[in-house]
């Protein structure tokens, strides 16, 4: 049965659990899966294999990225969610605090940014916008708050494509970094925020065993 779990190990929060899947809470600076060394073990799924031994990843966040990460409690599921995410069946919402004033086409309207990204192979893992080898790449956005004594802006984003770090490239190539961000950012723009100010906070999608319809949402913490 479907039940909210509370805290697990290491402080590990869990939104919702059932016999097939896990909604879990990342925090900023935690990886998603195992990194290279001793010292990148601890992560986010490992966390959760405390508690859940059979739990699989079915998708990441960036480490600098908070928010809503889903997880499989089988194989079958893992595959059949990972469909889901091909597909684009799979609703998800950001929330970022950017540099400058982002003004939307009218207030509380949706805007695209359309910019094709690529890998930048001198530079890896980062990634550019290039019109020519770059894979199309679509981000929808509007504006929630301005603060005009800080020049910055609270952005709603929902990301149509999946490239990695598209939310942080995309923002940065318009002239609206992410504050915090480390990757590309300007560094006065990078030193606004102790952290990455992206946060994941909106994820619905039907769930592949109930067919039900199921949302959930965790406020940013910034």
């Amino acid at each position: 049965m479907a039940n909210p779990e509370g805290s697990g190990p290491a402080g590990l929060e869990c939104l919702y659990a059932d016999d097939e899947l896990l909604v879990l809470a990342k925090p900023s600076g935690l990886l998603c899966v195992p990194g290279r060394g001793p010292d990148k073990q601890d992560c986010l799924s490992a966390r959760a294999q405390q508690r859940w031994p059979e739990a699989l990843i079915v998708h990441r966040l960036d480490q600098a990225t908070s928010g809503l990460v889903l997880m499989a409690r089988n194989p079958e599921m893992q595959r059949r969610l990972g469909r889901a995410f091909e597909l684009r069946e799979m609703h998800k919402r950001y929330q970022a605090i950017v540099a400058g004033q982002m003004a939307a086409p009218e207030t509380g309207a949706w805007a695209e940014i359309n910019l094709p990204i690529a890998a930048d192979w001198e530079r890896r893992p980062l990634r550019v916008i290039d019109p020519v080898q770059g894979k199309p790449s679509q981000t929808r956005w509007r504006v929630l708050a301005h603060d005009g004594d800080a020049n910055t802006t609270r952005i709603e984003l929902e990301p149509v494509t999946g490239r990695t770090h598209q939310l942080r490239v995309h923002l940065a190539a318009v002239g609206h970094a992410i504050l915090g961000d480390a990757l590309y950012a300007e560094s006065a723009v990078h030193a606004q925020a102790p952290r990455l100010l992206l946060h994941a906070c909106w994820l619905a999608f039907e769930h592949p065993g109930t067919r039900q319809w199921i949302e959930f949402s965790l406020p940013a913490p910034f």
